[in-house]
């Protein structure tokens, strides 16, 4: 049987969001306002800034389709945040319909997704480009980034319409109440009925797939990357190969390290509260620092940045 705050949703859930704390609601709802129009600024001046850019190395269209990753993960979540935190009030939470729910955690997922492959498939250009620098301009062609442009974007999808289908079979049943702000996986799983570790057996393959398979990709590639460097003369030249990866590398350990801690881990682990807490940083804070990462260490970014907003010297940056 369905419990009343059951059958007044019955075809969907509560999202608790940030109800329980009126006072904090107004503020959290500025600081999310200015951190998400910061982060939809600096994606979008980063897609105008490479458009911009005669001829687009690879590297820039790599990320080009980061940003518009980006750019469409924050939008999944946060506006409808957003609005929630406007509200006068909803009692308990907000309502959201089961499709609705499904619909917003398989587009998070395929994003994520998509992103976990594109941070490999940047590890692999960067690869490339150290270890066989002769060869870089007829291995990593226009027609190669596009095709694995596509493929990370398909792949995230296959995964994440799998997980979202194995998820919304499991029986939801008593209070369908999120104790989070969107519609996340753990939180789904914490609500469902059941409490065998095969409910937790799709997540563990989403992570598999979308997880340890990249991140062992994007391993091999710097292990490669590390030998290569070692056989270098000159300090030079490890200096400026060392920072063509810099960005990259700190992009990888923010996404990979929230990712992890976040999925990885059992179902009985699991707080509803700190959860929903990290996750307001991944969310609204990471999308932030990755234009701001690559905006101050790429140089043809910051170059093409420069020339878009009129200003002097972009050639000396």
């Amino acid at each position: 049987m369905d419990s009343p705050s059951n059958s007044s949703i019955p075809c969907g859930f509560l999202l608790q969001g940030f109800f329980e704390f009126p006072q904090l609601r107004p503020l959290l709802f500025l600081v999310l306002l200015a951190v998400h129009l910061a982060t939809l600024s600096g994606n979008l001046l980063i897609l105008v800034a490479v458009v911009s850019v005669p001829s687009r190395p690879p590297m820039l269209l790599f990320l080009c389709q980061l940003s518009a990753i980006e750019l469409c993960y924050t939008l999944v979540v946060v506006p409808r945040s957003l609005a929630d935190l406007s509200m006068p009030g909803h009692g308990r939470g907000s309502p959201i319909s089961f499709v609705g729910c499904a619909v917003q955690m398989q587009m998070f997922v395929a994003l994520g997704g998509a992103e976990c492959f594109l941070l490999a498939a940047m590890a692999y250009d960067r690869y490339v480009a150290i270890c066989h620098p002769l060869r870089y301009a007829s291995i990593v062609t226009p027609g190669l980034c596009a095709r694995l442009a596509l493929a990370c974007c398909l792949g995230g999808l296959a995964v994440s319409v799998g997980l979202t289908v194995a998820v919304f079979h499991l029986p939801f049943c008593g209070s369908r109440l999120l104790v989070h702000f969107f519609c996340d996986i753990t939180a789904l799983l914490h609500l469902a009925c059941t409490r065998s570790y095969v409910d937790e057996l799709p997540l563990l393959g989403a992570c598999l797939v979308l997880l340890l398979l990249p991140s062992m990709l994007i391993l091999t590639s710097y292990g490669a990357i590390a030998s290569a460097l070692r056989r270098l003369h000159g300090g030079g030249g490890r200096r400026k190969a060392a920072s063509t990866c810099a960005s990259h590398l700190a992009v990888t350990f923010l996404h990979y390290g929230c990712a992890t801690f976040m999925y990885v881990r059992p179902k009985s682990s699991y707080s509803p509260r700190l959860d929903r807490t990290l996750a307001l940083v991944y969310t609204n804070v990471t999308p932030l620092l990755y234009p701001l990462i690559y905006s101050l260490r790429n140089r043809e970014i910051t170059s093409a940045i420069h020339r878009v907003l009129g200003l002097r010297g972009s050639g000396s940056v």
